[in-house]
């Protein structure tokens, strides 16, 4: 039987935990246990017939951290070879007549991708590809990406799957206690992406035990249409004896899971801490257990890379600005690969509250591959919400579409033959919601009826490449009325018809309607209310107008849809002055362009005061924001009026207060919190050269930190975020990389009479040298206070093995480090 077709009627068991019983078997800390399956096959295979023994379906490879970053390619292929090997092997000698499958295991690389880190996407791509034909070439049944804590990196490891096997795929993230992966995607964001993508079987593994996951995988069973799977930790670790040990055991382990199995959880397993034992007991009790059916969800889901946007729960607003038709300075901007001016009428978009941002650079004097793929790139990097790909060029779309780290919208396909046959694939490829318009080889239908045919072709052919009608969303065209009196009407009907009979949401780019007439605002939120009445699920349109987004906001109101008229009466509030409505058309030329949200002027959303707008204000709004250029010019303006360190402490620092107060508060993600730094990092680097330049002395006025990942573990993701906000809060950091030996932080430590030495650790197996490293930097260097991090400690895991501090993530370290430091 093929792992697909038991997948589709049976609850399937997955293994435990492998790491710990390799520490028991005797792995030595800082060992990689990837080359056991070379040097103590026999542990790898006893543990493995253990699990499929106790009624593991999937028993995955000892191949987690198998990669060419670890081992080189020789290596690495005598290491995949030998574990798949091993696999089957224990396969074979196991009990049990139950279906047994080979997993090839994938874990993260380690390496945070750009732009938050140094890691390129395509590389991440080629780095899980090799591994993966290497897996394919000694044969398994199945692929497992798991924990995963990055959906940019998920999205790599999936793409080098599906580019080089056909083979089934599991993929699950390892969620924190917020509900959210490190850099912020929801579930919700996941099963968006992923499921456009075609796992075949999503959810989580790591970080928590049953019961703190039980929230997240049920926000996955609300969006999955595909099986759920739930491989959580044996609860939290800890010391005993020189030994790590977890505190959930197996009844109640079992009872969670059997739990989550009765709600439609299809997929389940142990991770850290769980052994053979669990899966016996979680396998022993859930064995009688009918599987809960599978039902396809109708959620048209678009997502960034923390949050899925719903077309079900409210009418959605697409910003159009980002578009070169009829903008003289966009062209302009276009021409001079002016990224900045893009990336501001993105942010101001988005503080008009926009649901997502609409991307087209289309320009004949430009290369639009090329700079589609890098403004989509720039405006992923600081902007959270959800983009739509707008070109009519396939090669561009696909390029974006690649880089694109969440589900897109993709506009647009059409009836045309070529348009279908050009677009579906990408779509099914990459996953995404394709806007599809209402026209063919004979153009727009002048009827309601036309239309309507149309889109019913379209979505029988979308059928044939695997795209249900949740993933599309018509446009039935916008025509003008100064043309055509009756093009209103038409387009109305055919959109209540698409979505009131044929079941697909429906957007529209609204001011189409009033070309060639005065006034053009009056029709077109007069048309807009109309559309939204017929079932209009979104509109493109222009922020900026208040007549649209009095609209918006009134038929919210009106439909139930704003609780105690909040936000409309916090809408009509904001646009007053004096109890006097501000002109729609003289707050629009006041504030488009201006990009100020210094909280002086209102956030950009009225003319800014000139007493009180100033360059100063504009600096921590382009550091908030992540605006790396404009924060380094800004900066050079401030210098010729104010000294260097005045800015440091006036300017930046307050900017990266603000940001990291957000992350602390949950308001604001981990990506967010790295591009502020990385924009207050190019401020710095203004003043740095002032300062020489002055003679004034160095920027980094703190105290001297070392960091380091602990011998054993090349995982430095975290190390990396900790090292460049330790940075932008003035602190001499000493990054000694990762796979460290303890003898070499303690040298360092002890060169620098350092007071302080941060220390991280993704993997149990490397908890050990850390411990190690505490013990003999308290013996050589007692001065120096330790702060731990890492997906697998936790504040009583770090007392037991004696650091000073736990960090529970990297604002928390700054905070740690600021105390410390004020006690010198």
């Amino acid at each position: 039987m093929k792992f697909k077709e038991f997948l589709k009627d049976n609850i399937v068991y997955l293994d435990g935990g492998m790491g710990t019983l390799l520490q028991a078997a005797g792995l030595k800390p800082g060992e990689h246990p990837e080359r056991w399956n070379i040097t103590h096959p026999e542990e790898i295979i006893r543990i493995q017939a253990e699990y499929y023994s106790a009624g593991s379906n999937v028993v995955n490879t000892n191949t987690f951290g198998a990669n060419l970053l670890k081992f080189e390619r020789e290596e690495l292929d005598e290491i995949i070879g030998a574990a798949i090997a091993n696999a089957r092997k224990a396969r074979e000698i196991s009990e049990g007549d139950h279906p047994k499958f080979v997993a090839l295991d994938i874990g993260p690389s380690g390496r945070l991708l750009k732009p938050y880190g140094d890691f390129d996407f395509e590389e991440a791509v080629s780095l899980f590809a090799e591994t993966v034909k290497i897996g394919i070439k000694y044969g398994v049944d199945l692929v497992t990406v798991e924990t995963m804590n990055d959906s940019y990196e998920t999205k790599a490891a999936l793409l080098a799957v599906k580019e080089n096997c056909d083979l089934p795929v599991i993929v699950t993230n390892a969620y924190g206690e917020d509900g959210k992966l490190m850099t912020g995607a929801s579930p919700a964001a996941m099963v968006a992406m992923l499921e456009g993508m075609r796992a075949d079987a999503i959810g989580v593994n790591c970080s928590l035990g049953p019961k703190a996951l039980k929230g997240v995988v049920r926000e996955y069973l609300k969006y999955a249409s595909v099986p759920v799977v739930m491989k959580p930790n044996a609860g939290l670790p800890k010391v005993e004896d020189g030994r790590t040990v977890y505190d959930v055991f197996e009844d109640e382990f079992s009872d969670d899971l059997k739990e989550m199995i009765g709600e439609g959880l299809r997929v389940a397993g142990g991770c850290c801490g769980t052994t053979p034992e669990y899966i016996k007991m979680l396998a022993g009790k859930t064995s009688g257990m009918k599987p809960v059916a599978i039902v396809k969800k109708d959620n048209t889901l678009v997502s960034s890379y923390t949050h899925a946007v719903d077309f079900a729960e409210e009418p959605i607003l697409i910003g159009e600005r980002i578009n070169p038709t009829g903008k003289k300075r966009f062209k302009q901007a276009l021409k001079e690969n002016d990224i900045g001016y893009i990336l501001s009428e993105g942010i101001s978009q988005q503080e008009k509250g926009v649901h997502i941002l609409d991307v087209n650079v289309g320009l004949p004097e430009i290369d639009e591959k090329a700079m589609l793929k890098s403004s989509v790139s720039e405006l992923q990097a600081i902007i959270n919400l959800p983009l739509q790909i707008d070109t009519a060029d396939a090669e561009a779309m696909e390029e974006a579409l690649r880089v694109y780290n969440g589900k897109a919208m993709v506009n647009s396909v059409n009836g045309k033959e070529e348009s279908m046959k050009a677009i579906f694939p990408l779509v099914a490829k990459y996953g995404g919601v394709v806007v599809a318009l209402t026209l063919d080889e004979n153009g727009i239908p002048e009827t309601a009826e036309g239309r309507i045919k149309i889109a019913e072709k379209i979505v029988e052919t979308a059928s044939t490449y695997g795209i249900d009608k949740k993933d599309i969303v018509f446009d039935t065209l916008a025509m003008a009325i100064s043309a055509d009196a009756s093009a209103a009407e038409a387009t109305i009907g055919a959109l209540s018809y698409i979505k009131n009979n044929l079941g697909c949401h429906t957007s529209l780019g609204v001011s189409n309607i009033s070309f060639g007439l005065p006034n053009r605002d009056d029709i077109n939120s007069t048309f807009f209310a109309m559309a939204l009445e017929k079932g209009l699920s979104a509109a493109i349109m222009n922020p900026y107008s208040d007549a649209m987004m009095r609209t918006y906001y009134a038929y919210r109101a009106l439909r139930g849809k704003d609780e105690n008229c909040a936000e409309y009466i916090g809408f009509a509030e904001n646009h007053r002055v004096d109890n006097v409505v501000i002109p729609a058309a003289t707050r629009a030329s006041e504030s488009h362009g201006q990009g100020c949200a210094c909280g002086a002027c209102g956030g950009g959303n009225a003319a800014p005061d000139k007493g009180t707008c100033d360059t100063s204000s504009e600096l921590q709004r382009a550091i908030t924001k992540g605006l790396k250029a404009q924060a380094a010019d800004l900066t050079d303006r401030i210098l010729e009026r104010e000294k260097p360190l005045d800015i440091v402490q006036n300017e930046i620092i307050p900017a990266l207060d603000i940001v990291g107060k957000g992350f602390e508060q949950k308001t604001v993600y981990l990506p967010q919190l790295l591009m502020s730094a990385e924009a207050a990092k190019s401020a710095f680097e203004r003043i740095k050269h002032a300062m020489l330049s002055e003679k004034e002395g160095s920027a980094a006025s703190g105290c001297a930190v070392v960091i380091a990942t602990v011998k054993g573990d090349i995982h430095d993701i975290g190390k990396n975020i900790v090292k460049l906000l330790l940075e932008n809060y003035g602190f001499a950091v000493s990054d000694l990389g990762k796979d460290v030996e303890p003898e070499k932080i303690v040298d360092e430590v002890i060169r620098l009479h350092a007071p302080i030495t941060g220390l991280s650790a993704l993997m149990t197996t490397t908890v050990p040298a850390m411990e190690e490293t505490i013990k003999q930097l308290k013996e050589k260097a007692p001065w120096c206070k330790v702060i731990v991090g890492g997906a697998v400690l936790t504040e009583e895991y770090a007392d037991l093995i004696g650091a000073d501090y736990y960090a529970k993530d990297a604002m928390t370290g700054v905070r740690i480090a600021e105390e410390i430091e004020s006690t010198l």
